[in-house]
C-alpha cells in the first residue's frame, strides 16, 4: 500500500512546492509510482510540469466539490510513473464553501482511500497556511515532511507548523507521522545557514534529512521551464541533492512507520 506524504510548512517561500515538484519527479525516476496532488490554490506544481491551468478540465476542486471524479482529474503519465492531480484558484473557495459541511476535514482521506494501492506514494503540495484545505491534506496523510529555508525565522516557522501537526493528531489523525526536516537553499559559504541547521538538529527531537538542498540557479530557473529538475538539468547540484533526499525517503520509510 502506499505512503501519502504531506509537504507542508505554513511559511512561504520556504522550497515547499520545489521540493513536492522534485521529490516527486526523482521518486518516479527511482521506478516509483507517483501520484502529485497539487493542492494549493497557486497551482505551482501544476504549472511546475509544464501544464497550463487554464487549459485544463478538471481539477482537485472539481473533485472536492463533486463535478468530477478523480480519474477524470488525474492526468496520466505528465512524466515517466509520474501523474499529476492540478489545482487553480478556486480552490481557495474551499474554506468558505464547506464550512457548515459535517466532515468536511475528512473529505481528501476518503477520496484517496481507493487509491493508495495505485502508487508507491501519493504526494501532496500544500498551501503554506492554516486552513481547511491543509487539514485535510494532513487528515489524509501517513506523514509530513517540512522544508525548511536555512535562514533567520526558520525555527518560528518550525514551531507553527509542528503545532498544526500536533493538532491533527489529536483530533483527526492520531497515525500521523513526521517523515522529517528537510533544510533547503542552504548555502555552505554563509555562516547563518550552518547556524540554522545545527540549531534545528540541536532543538528538534525527530528525524532531519542528511541531504541539504542547495541554493542552486538550476533549481531555481526550472520552475519557468516547466520542468522538473531531472528533465531541465539532470546534471545540476540540484538534481543530485533531490536524487539523495528521494533515497533517504524510500530506504527509512521502514523506519518511520515501523
Amino acid at each position: 500500500m502506499g505512503r501519502i506524504i504531506a509537504i507542508t510548512n505554513q511559511k512561504g517561500g520556504v522550497g515547499k512546492t520545489t521540493t513536492a515538484i522534485n521529490l516527486a519527479a526523482t521518486l518516479a525516476e527511482a521506478n516509483q509510482k507517483i501520484l502529485l496532488l497539487d493542492f494549493d490554490p497557486q497551482g505551482n506544481a501544476t504549472s511546475g510540469f509544464g501544464i497550463e491551468r487554464d487549459d485544463v478540465e478538471h481539477t482537485i476542486y472539481g473533485v472536492l466539490t463533486g463535478d468530477c471524479n478523480m480519474d477524470e482529474a488525474i492526468l496520466v503519465d505528465v512524466t515517466d510513473n509520474l501523474d499529476i492531480i492540478p489545482a487553480d484558484m478556486n480552490l481557495a473557495a474551499v474554506d468558505v464553501e464547506f464550512v457548515e459541511h459535517e466532515d468536511k476535514n475528512l473529505i481528501l482521506k476518503r477520496l484517496l482511500s481507493d487509491y493508495r494501492n495505485r502508487y508507491d506514494y501519493i504526494i501532496i503540495d500544500c498551501p503554506p497556511s492554516l486552513g481547511t484545505i491543509t487539514v485535510n491534506a494532513l487528515t489524509a496523510s501517513n506523514s509530513v515532511i517540512i522544508p525548511i529555508q536555512c535562514e533567520y525565522y526558520a525555527l518560528e516557522g518550525l514551531n507553527q507548523v509542528l503545532n498544526t501537526i500536533s493538532i491533527v493528531k489529536q483530533g483527526l489523525n492520531q497515525n500521523l507521522v513526521i517523515e522529517g526536516i528537510v533544510f533547503t537553499m542552504y548555502d555552505s559559504r554563509n555562516k547563518l545557514s550552518q547556524q540554522v541547521v545545527e540549531t534545528v538538529r540541536q532543538n528538534f527531537q525527530g528525524n532531519i534529512y542528511d541531504t541539504l538542498i542547495p541554493r542552486n540557479v538550476r533549481l531555481a530557473e526550472a520552475p519557468s521551464h516547466g520542468l522538473p529538475i531531472t528533465l531541465y538539468e539532470s546534471s545540476s547540484t540540484g538534481a543530485d541533492s533531490y536524487r539523495k533526499l528521494a533515497a533517504e525517503v524510500m530506504s527509512k520509510g521502514d523506519t518511520i512507520y515501523g
